[in-house]
C-alpha cells in the first residue's frame, strides 16, 4: 500500500468533500474526519516510526502485523490500525453507491443466502461493536465472504480473517454529524448509497 522508508501520508480523497453529501456524508463530516482524525493518525504513526529503528524501513501491512496483540506497542498498533482502515474505507465510499455488480451479487448470494441476509449479517456486526470499531466483509482463507468486525484499529489484516472487500467506520466520529446517535441508520444508508461495490468486486 505505501513504500517502505518513506514517511507514511494521508491519502488524497478519491472525490471532492462534498461529493457524499447527496449520498448522506456531509462535507463537514469528510473534512473533519479525513483532514483531522485520519491525519493525526499518520502523524502519531510517523512520530513512532521515527523512534524506533525496528520500524523502519517497513511497510504499514508489516507494521500492523508486527505489532498487533504487543501491550508495549499499543499506540503503534492503534495508529497503524487505524491508517490502514481508513484507506481502505476511503475507497469503500462513492457518490453513486449501493448498486451491486452481478459477479459480487452472485457471490454474496451464495454465501449468504441473499443480499437481504448480506446486509441483516452487516448490519448487525456494526451495531453490535461495542464502543469504536469496525465493520468488515472479508474473503475468509476458505474461499467464503463473512462479515466480521474488530475493535478499535484492528483490522482482518491483524486476525488473519481474510480479505477484505468492505470496511466501515463505526466510531462516533464517523457519522454524528448526520446521524447523531442512530448508529444504524448510518450502517443502513451505508450499504443502500454509499457503499462502492465495484471497489469490494475488485478485490475479488
Amino acid at each position: 500500500m505505501e513504500c517502505a522508508n518513506m514517511a507514511f501520508e494521508l491519502p488524497t480523497l478519491p472525490y471532492s468533500t462534498s461529493a457524499l453529501a447527496e449520498a448522506g456524508m456531509c462535507q463537514e463530516t469528510l473534512e473533519l474526519h479525513h483532514g483531522k482524525h485520519h491525519q493525526a493518525y499518520v502523524t502519531a504513526l510517523n512520530g513512532f516510526v521515527e523512534k524506533n529503528a525496528d520500524l523502519q524501513g517497513k511497510s504499514l501491512e508489516e507494521i500492523v502485523q508486527l505489532a498487533y496483540n504487543k501491550p508495549d506497542m499499543a499506540g503503534v498498533f492503534n495508529n497503524a490500525g487505524q491508517h490502514w482502515n481508513h484507506i481502505l474505507f476511503w475507497q469503500n465510499l462513492t457518490p453513486t453507491g449501493g448498486k451491486l455488480p452481478g459477479k459480487l451479487e452472485k457471490k454474496i448470494t451464495e454465501d449468504f443466502g441473499s443480499v437481504d441476509a448480506f446486509k441483516d449479517a452487516f448490519k448487525a456486526a456494526g451495531i453490535g461493536q461495542f464502543g469504536s470499531g469496525w465493520a468488515w466483509l472479508v474473503l475468509a482463507a476458505d474461499g467464503k465472504l463473512k462479515v466480521t468486525k474488530t475493535p478499535n484499529g484492528s483490522n482482518p489484516l491483524a486476525t488473519g480473517e481474510g480479505k477484505v472487500l468492505l470496511a466501515l467506520d463505526v466510531w462516533e466520529h464517523s457519522y454524528y454529524l448526520d446521524f447523531r446517535n442512530r448508529r444504524p441508520d448510518y450502517i443502513t444508508n451505508y450499504l443502500n448509497k454509499l457503499a462502492n461495490y465495484e471497489y469490494a468486486e475488485a478485490q475479488l
